[in-house]
């Protein structure tokens, strides 16, 4: 499989499930702590984690470390990347259009 593919397809697998998209959509309002998310989403820090990793991965969002705990934000160029590669994704080539 090609490598491009694998990294793409992070994105899409970010945004398929629905607790991912709620958590960025408490993201979409700022940084939040892990300890807020779980509170919020009334989910465990193991559950969170793993949906965290796959938000991550993707590179829409980006963690940081303060101490011991982790905060979360929305990566604008990863937002940017993830809008440009659907829109590429979903244009035909202009040569299939004519």
């Amino acid at each position: 499989m090609d490598k491009e593919y694998m990294n793409d397809a992070r994105v899409f697998k970010a945004l398929c499930d629905e607790k991912r998209l709620a958590i960025l959509a408490l993201l979409r309002s700022g940084e939040k702590c892990v300890c807020e998310l779980s509170e919020q989403m009334k989910i465990g820090q193991s559950s969170l984690s793993y949906h965290m990793k796959i938000l991550c991965e993707s590179g829409i969002v980006k963690g940081r470390q303060d101490g011991k705990w982790t905060y979360y934000r929305i990566d604008p160029q990863g937002s940017r990347n993830a809008l440009v590669l659907l829109s590429q994704i979903t244009t035909p080539d202009k040569e299939a259009a004519e």
